[in-house]
């Protein structure tokens, strides 16, 4: 497995030189291979006396940027001081210098005399408002490397996950297009032959096509570009997986922030989650690409855990949030051997049953999917249901620790108890579901009345209106399961039941696990309640996901360990 010789860039935004200074330093320590110096966001910013300063002191390779306001940068000053500066940082040595491709042609021509052998020329061109289409990148990109441009940086926003896509495209193609064109002056030959079965990343057609975009351009010079390293980025929170997955998809370096609220640009991740946590430096293009889809998704512990866990045993993937709108047509888009599975969570576990190509009895029965894998022999998407089992073993568990004792071998402590579910959605669809099935007595709440009846009459139960649970009460020593995203972070002081209420319950369990101890959880407990936390579903449901994903053994003990210390 060769790992990507891409490179980590740590952005500072730092306002003074003094602290620049100080994070560059913090940059190097954390792992950083490159640092990128915003002038734009240094105060009282003098050229002449402190750029020298800041380059002596540089402990890694240094990209010197000077974004004006008209490219999305802080620098508000007159053009031809921004410029001066940036000729200024080449005669002092500096490894890279970002010039925006609308003054490149005439700032390059400017420097044959003050760039050093060992400066490159980053050209970028950003995008605030969208991602452009493939053929419209494709030009860019050739506009981009005929100003000279020893980097091309192209940095677009992504309004919706699938937008990345082209991204990827860009980057394979010319990684692709640099790797055939070494030692050969005809791209338009080496692009012919290419087989077409070739299915490696995006498929041998669509390399093609991309070759073919960037080969027949206007006034593309194979034998001046053929080797220009790119940067292809998607902003915005959409786009965070351009960042990620850089290195598998031939990308030139990503960008990492120092920290939380001090990133460059939108969707930017830390420094430390893209060491760290996705160890974005052994990704290669073997890499087998999952995650967990969703929205919002941003607070799920599953790239903590999986990320983890793959390592544990050797596997070479890697998982990480895919934030979507759309999900029919997010794996359609992402349909590629590359992208092997995914998680579902709310709120798309209900139309990931329709969107699979089969599934298990259980999930059918169930009426909702949260893991999809692709089959390797064929490639079709097969949907499994692991909250399931996930959760009713936890909450099976929970009263085990309640009740003295018991046959449990033969008869499940829910047996004959009343269980009442708040939620109709894919987890209320998989805890009536499993209830039911070891003998419960099934209630569902919900705010949509209708799908109440509806998941009731699936499951023999009733169905209650959600503006009723704090009345309802037939009986004593019931179970509450919660499946809503009700008091989940950021909205930690809601719950979806009084504290009065909960005196009739045995035992209350909420799916959320962020925070771990939810407001329903806390006030169950003190009126006598045993509670069982989300966070028991995540670990049961993750190692269902995990064996499904890998074919091996979940790492039980690790990846326990790992979900409590992160809770």
């Amino acid at each position: 497995m060769a790992q990507t010789s891409c490179l980590v860039c740590c952005p500072l935004v730092a306002n003074s030189v003094e602290e620049t200074v100080i994070q560059m330093q913090q940059a190097k320590a954390d792992g950083a291979d490159i640092i990128e110096l915003r002038l734009d966001h240094l105060h009282n910013f003098n050229p002449n006396t402190q750029l020298q300063i800041i380059l002596n002191q540089r402990p890694l390779p240094i990209i010197v940027t000077y974004r004006p306001k008209w490219e999305g940068g802080e620098y508000e000053g007159e053009e031809a001081t921004r410029l001066d500066t940036l000729r200024l940082a080449l005669e002092l040595g500096a490894d890279y210098v970002d010039v925006e491709l609308q003054v490149a042609p005439t700032f390059i021509k400017s420097i044959s005399e003050k760039k050093s052998r060992n400066s490159k020329i980053i050209v970028s061109s950003h995008n605030y408002q969208s991602t452009p289409s493939l053929k419209e990148l494709g030009q860019l990109v050739t506009r981009i490397q005929d100003t000279g441009a020893d980097i091309v940086k192209i940095a677009t926003t992504a309004t919706n996950i699938t937008d990345v896509n082209q991204i990827f495209q860009v980057q394979k193609g010319l990684h692709a297009q640099s790797e055939m064109t070494a030692g050969c002056n005809d791209v338009h030959a080496c692009a012919l032959h290419i087989p077409h079965d070739n299915s490696e990343a995006f498929g041998g057609d669509r390399i093609l096509t991309r070759l073919k975009i960037l080969c027949h351009t206007t006034q593309f010079n194979p034998s001046l570009h053929s080797c220009v390293p790119i940067i292809a980025l998607a902003m915005s929170s959409r786009g965070l997986i351009s960042r990620i997955l850089c290195p598998k998809f031939g990308g030139y370096l990503t960008f990492g922030s120092i920290g939380i609220g001090k990133e460059s640009a939108s969707g930017q991740p830390t420094l430390t989650d893209l060491l760290k946590i996705y160890k974005i430096k052994s990704l290669s293009r073997d890499t087998k690409i999952f995650g967990i889809i969703g929205n919002p998704v941003g607070h799920s512990k599953g790239p903590i855990l999986h990320n983890q866990a793959f390592r544990e045993i050797g596997f070479d993937g890697i998982y990480v949030p895919f934030l979507v709108d759309d999900l029919a047509q997010f794996l359609t888009v992402y349909s590629t051997p590359d992208f092997a599975g995914f998680s579902v969570t709310i709120p798309h576990k209900e139309a990931a049953l329709q969107c699979c190509d089969e599934v298990e009895p259980v999930a059918q029965s169930i009426g909702a999917v949260n893991t999809i894998v692709r089959r390797h022999s064929d490639g079709k998407l097969i949907g499994y249901n692991t909250d399931y089992m996930g959760a009713i073993s936890a909450v099976e568990d929970g009263l085990k620790g309640r009740l003295s004792s018991g046959d449990w071998e033969n008869i499940s402590p829910l047996s004959g108890r009343l269980f009442v579910v708040v939620g109709a959605g894919g987890a209320g669809k998989a805890l009536a579901y499993g209830a039911k099935e070891k003998g419960a007595r099934v209630a569902i709440a919900n705010r949509n009345y209708e799908r109440a009846k509806t998941l009731a009459s699936l499951v023999g139960g009733e169905a209650i209106p959600l503006e009723k649970l704090d009345s309802f009460c037939p009986e004593n020593g019931m179970i509450l399961a919660n499946t809503t995203s009700v008091g989940m972070h950021p909205n930690v002081n809601e719950t979806p039941i009084s504290k009065e209420a909960l005196k009739s319950y045995d035992l209350v369990f909420d799916a959320v696990y962020t925070p771990k101890v939810t407001r329903l959880l806390r006030e169950a407990e003190e009126t006598g309640a045993t509670v069982v936390s989300g966070l028991e579903m995540f670990i049961r449901q993750a190692m269902g996901q995990f064996e499904l994903f890998t074919g091996c053994p979940a790492p039980a003990k690790l990846m326990r360990e790992i979900a409590v210390r992160n809770a």
